[in-house]
């Protein structure tokens, strides 16, 4: 069983401003599938909508076992926050180029969490910067390794 599920592409590809965490609406099916890692965060983000947070494009695989009460796939799925943090989410995103991102997906005490963040979209040169930047640390511990 996996500890969590990351969303590795979201660090490559965002600038992590600020993040928090948020409970998930599930179905029962769906919570088993991600017991058995089968979650898959490929352009998935976090929008309001009405006043209410959803986690959109969320892959849940379904349930092998779950035969008729397994559902949609990809079906937004409501995030759980107290009013006044989704209001504040919702000023923070006014900002411009500020977008919600899932980070990672995990159990807490049996429920399901969202590791949120609030991101601002990297530019390609800063990705590639990061990229050389990773390189050139990864050849310093070779060279301290030998």
């Amino acid at each position: 069983m996996p500890e969590s599920i990351q969303n590795r592409k979201a660090r490559h590809q965002y600038v992590i401003l600020d993040s928090l965490e948020a409970g998930l609406v599930l179905s029962g099916t769906e919570v088993k599938s991600v017991r058995q890692g089968q979650a898959n965060f490929r352009d998935s983000y976090a929008d309001i909508r009405n006043g209410e947070l959803f986690l959109l494009n969320l892959h849940i695989a379904p349930y092998d076992h779950g035969n008729r009460y397994n559902t949609e796939s990809t079906r937004p799925r409501k995030l759980l926050l107290h009013k006044s943090e989704i209001r504040k989410l919702a000023q923070r995103r006014e900002e411009q180029g500020l977008t919600l991102v899932p980070l990672a997906l995990y159990f807490k005490r049996g429920l399901v969490k969202v590791q949120l963040a609030v991101a601002r979209g990297k530019k390609l040169y800063d990705r590639r910067a990061d990229l050389k930047k990773c390189d050139v640390e990864r050849e310093l511990r070779r060279e301290h390794a030998h």
